[in-house]
């Protein structure tokens, strides 16, 4: 008996119960799109938080106000002023190690419009430096320079969201665009780079497509701060080497403690910190992910060594008939495996798709990135075929060593 004539002999015997081989195979659908399901998820997770830090720098420490309930906050502010010019010259004069240093003022913008449209852009003063620490790039044109901010110009960058918003297909260089009531000359525009925007471990990181940047100076001379509104929103500190990283963060912490009045009214953020505890998270996801995937295959297998026993049982006759008109130990071996072969890998298939599904359903509602890899694929492949043979081989093994003359008088 060659090789097709086995497979369309156990190809006949799942077609005579197609009810039974796909309430067989149902264990091995859910286990391996349970598999695709974590592989996909955690694909794009991992990538996801990747570009989050990547646009906060894998280098820097981030240093940004506490948010308060109003009440609490006038209590804070009776102590501390919040993240000021100070701390930014005292980390400056007092941090060994730094590479680059950055202050940022978020402004409160009530309207952003050109002579050709209107915009809802986030509004940020800040220095020169900025491209350096956070990893900006410029598209056309220029970032403003250390003169720009002396003089407190009225020049501005802007995200490429905001130039579609603002100029549309326009070229934005040299136009004007209105601040609330300020009027700003476009002196560049940043690369579009990224993802739109994300959390990792619970920080909001937002789109910078979406950005205008104006020279801090002239942020805040010409912007008026809100009641007990601190003078800075941010510091980002970019050291030379991410070994010092966590010590510059405790020395951070205990200089900006005391500047503050020991009021802890800033919260410091190490992105290398989010990253790990991003991967620790997943880590645990995919431990959890995985042990229902094994339960779902387990059982699966389980189901397949099951039904392969009961065929065995009611097909003891044909086996017998079969092994004498001369089908070899090895055909009958043959059979049954590739049946519990295909149920698995049939399975599979359907599994993947599932899968493909589930994970697209998860990403549509719960706003998470999903990436399915060749590897998830192949990988979810293996493991169906793994299962099949497995847990088939022990009924065909019975079915290929049953005795011709006691199978034939099997009633």
């Amino acid at each position: 008996m060659n090789f097709s004539e086995v497979i369309n002999t156990g190809f006949s015997g799942l077609k005579a119960h197609k009810l039974r081989t796909f309430l067989t195979m149902l264990g091995i659908i859910f286990g391996v799109g349970a598999v695709i399901s974590m592989l996909s998820i955690g694909e794009g997770a991992k990538k996801e938080a990747l570009e989050i830090i990547n646009l906060m720098g894998a280098k820097n420490i981030i240093i940004q106000n506490r948010e308060y309930e109003e009440d609490k906050l006038k209590i804070i502010r009776e102590k501390s002023p919040g993240l000021s010019l100070k701390d930014f010259l005292a980390l400056q004069d007092s941090v060994p190690y730094i590479k680059h240093l950055s202050a940022q003022k978020l402004i409160k913008a009530n309207f952003i419009r050109s002579v050709d449209g209107k915009s809802e852009a986030r509004v940020i003063g800040t220095d020169s430096r900025y491209p350096l620490t956070l990893n900006l790039f410029i598209d056309r044109g220029r970032f403003f320079d250390e003169f720009d901010n002396s003089q407190h110009a009225n020049v501005c960058v802007i995200g490429h969201q905001v130039k579609r918003d603002l100029f549309a297909f326009k070229n934005p260089l040299g136009q004007r665009i209105k601040i609330n009531n300020k009027w700003f000359e476009v002196i560049g525009t940043t690369l579009k780079k990224g993802k739109a925007k994300g959390k990792i471990e619970g920080i909001e990181v937002e789109s910078i497509a979406n950005d205008i940047y104006i020279p801090i100076n002239t942020a805040l001379k010409k912007f008026e701060l809100g009641e007990n509104d601190p003078q800075l929103s941010e510091i980002a500190v970019t050291m030379e080497d991410p070994g010092y990283i966590r010590d510059a963060a405790v020395y951070i912490d205990r200089l900006l403690l005391r500047l503050h009045r020991d009021t802890e009214d800033y919260k410091i953020t190490v992105p290398e910190e989010l990253l790990r505890q991003a991967h620790e998270t997943q880590r645990i996801f995919n431990i959890a992910m995985g042990f229902i995937a094994g339960i779902s295959l387990l059982v699966g297998g389980i189901g397949i060594m099951n039904i392969m026993l009961a065929s065995v049982l009611e097909r003891t006759r044909e086996i017998g008939i079969r092994r004498a008109i001369g089908a070899r130990q090895i055909d009958i071996l043959g059979q049954f495996i590739t049946e519990a072969v295909f149920i698995s890998l049939l399975g599979g298939v359907i599994g993947i798709a599932a899968g493909f599904g589930l994970s697209k359903i998860v990403g549509l509602y719960a706003h998470w990135r999903t990436i399915i890899s060749v590897f998830s694929i192949v990988l979810s492949f293996g493991i169906a075929v793994s299962v099949g043979l497995i847990f088939g081989i022990y009924p065909a093994y019975i079915a290929a060593n049953l005795r011709p003359i006691e199978a034939l008088s099997y009633e």
